[in-house]
């Protein structure tokens, strides 16, 4: 196996299990994990959003997400309404409580991702080129 490849891929890796565990600190304060936030953000930029869209959006298997919304709705973040054409739809809403609580989640991991790369936003254009073209190539290899 090619040394570069496999350096790149690990650097890759520990560099997304630093983001997340950041994030998941973040978000414990909030008593949230990745996942909720997500779900939630999906649910306040998509209002009316279907259980099969979230579950598309979010990556992840319909019974995975279901254990996730039926979580959060408990916790009174987000509730569920029938579809108006199609009443065996459930169409996903944030809660006021949710939307409080994803503003001051969302704020916090805002100032946390300027905190985080503050330094990298001058001259870095050549960097965010190859990671972008890294992207688009892992991308391209998961539709084959």
């Amino acid at each position: 196996m090619n040394n570069d490849a496999l350096q790149l891929y690990n650097t890759l890796k520990e560099i997304y299990f630093c983001l997340d565990n950041g994030d998941r600190q973040l978000f414990d304060t909030y008593q949230l994990t990745v996942p909720r936030f997500y779900a939630l953000r999906n649910i306040a930029e998509n209002p009316g959003l279907s259980m099969t869209e979230l579950s598309t959006r979010m990556l992840s298997d319909k019974s995975n997400i279901t254990r996730l919304v039926k979580s959060i709705e408990d916790e009174g973040l987000v509730c569920r309404k029938q579809g108006e054409r199609d009443k065996r739809k459930q169409r996903l809403y944030l809660s006021e409580k949710g939307e409080r609580i994803l503003n001051q989640a969302t704020n916090a991991h805002n100032r946390l991702i300027l905190a985080r790369f503050s330094d990298f936003s001058n001259g870095d254009e050549e960097l965010l080129q190859q990671l972008g073209e890294i992207k688009q190539r892992l991308e391209a290899s998961l539709q084959k």
